[in-house]
């Protein structure tokens, strides 16, 4: 069997998502546990969302209409675009991976940070093209490294604003520098999954450049802070002759009738989001505060989660908190092995994780 899997495939290792709570749980033979290790919303869904997609319950057995007309629409109206600019995805994950298998080679290369989303990597793995790791600056994207690191070979440069895991962002006036010059046969992707959350006055707003017809992709999604992450539906926005080659080979019903429905629905809930960034806003005063006394440094974090540097083995610590019914994310697979990332969720949750980190540093 191994002859027949191309090379590529080989040596990829698979994403590894954080365990389910009830089969943690199980596991431990604990309850009660918090998770906060996949920076999901802790509040849960907009009731709008849920009552549409109970009322979408009944027309289970029609297949989905294929493009998301309905969501495209309602989207296109708050974005002030076509329908045309918009394309959905199941999750932004796939959407990531379309991109991949449409414009890159093996002759190709792309440019991603060290310390990114890991998907970027993986997606030029899997179509065995040369990724360039370009080193972080103060946990920070560092655009005119970018820059340099462009070829005539580079295909690709993914920019995650603000960044998984770090939370840190790029200005606008570093994108529209960086966008200065930038060849037109390189496409630019600015995934913006925690865009919602950015209160920082300075960050850039992308999607100007779709509508000056530049090769960019931006890519945003209803898993965070709409609260949708197991319906899986994401969205780019690009050119129409971008979207229409990722339409090329977009699975057909890629996205579900509910996921459709319950984001559209979501669109519509302001005070969910209002809620929710005032929920996040609290709790990233309350574990700085905390992590301040505790002598640890931190990454002051644009999104809903925060890195914090544990001074020893985040691996250890991951698995001692885990003990202790608190779920985090250890940090070596991305570079930072005294790091955990964790999200900030309700204030009985940040405080049983304080209350847990304590515990389990001190032994």
């Amino acid at each position: 069997m191994k002859k027949l899997v191309r090379k590529n495939i080989l040596n990829m290792q698979p994403y590894l998502p954080g365990k389910p709570i009830k089969e943690v749980e199980r596991e431990l033979g604990i309850s009660d546990i918090v998770k906060l290790a996949s920076n999901e919303n802790s509040f849960g869904p907009s009731k709008l969302a849920v009552d549409a997609m109970k009322a979408g319950i009944a027309e289970l057995n029609r297949y989905p209409e294929g493009s998301g007309l309905y969501l495209r629409q309602a989207l296109s109206k708050k974005l002030k675009l076509k329908c045309e600019n918009l394309i959905l995805g199941n999750g932004t994950d796939e959407l990531i991976e379309l991109i991949a298998k449409v414009f890159l080679d093996v002759k190709d290369e792309i440019v991603v940070s060290e310390g990114a989303f890991i998907r970027y990597e993986m997606a030029g793995d899997l179509m065995g093209c040369k990724v360039v790791s370009v080193p972080m600056r103060n946990f920070t994207h560092d655009l005119e490294g970018f820059k340099k690191a462009i070829t005539p070979r580079t295909k690709i440069v993914f920019i995650a604003n603000p960044n998984n895991p770090t939370g840190t962002y790029v200005s606008k006036n570093d994108v529209d520098r960086f966008m200065r010059g930038i060849p037109s046969r390189v496409l630019v992707v600015f995934d913006e999954a925690y865009y919602e959350y950015v209160e920082e006055k300075d960050y850039p707003q992308t999607v100007g450049y779709v509508k000056q017809r530049r090769n960019v992709i931006v890519l945003k999604t209803f898993s965070k802070i709409y609260s949708l992450a197991g319906l899986r539906i994401g969205y780019g926005i690009a050119v129409p002759e971008i979207i229409d080659y990722l339409n090329r080979i977009r699975p057909p019903f890629n996205t579900n009738s509910l996921a459709q429905l319950a984001a559209q629905a979501a669109l519509n809930d302001a005070s969910h989001l209002k809620k929710t960034i005032k929920l996040v806003k609290d709790g990233k005063k309350l574990l700085y505060r905390t992590f301040e006394q505790m002598d640890l440094s931190y990454v002051p974090s644009a999104a809903n989660f925060i890195l914090v540097d544990v001074k020893q083995k985040s691996r250890k610590v991951f698995k001692d908190l885990l003990r202790e019914g608190v779920i985090v994310r250890a940090m070596e697979e991305y570079g930072f092995s005294s790091y955990i990332r964790v999200t900030i969720g309700l204030e009985r949750e940040n405080r049983k994780f304080i209350k847990a980190l304590k515990k389990v540093l001190k032994k």
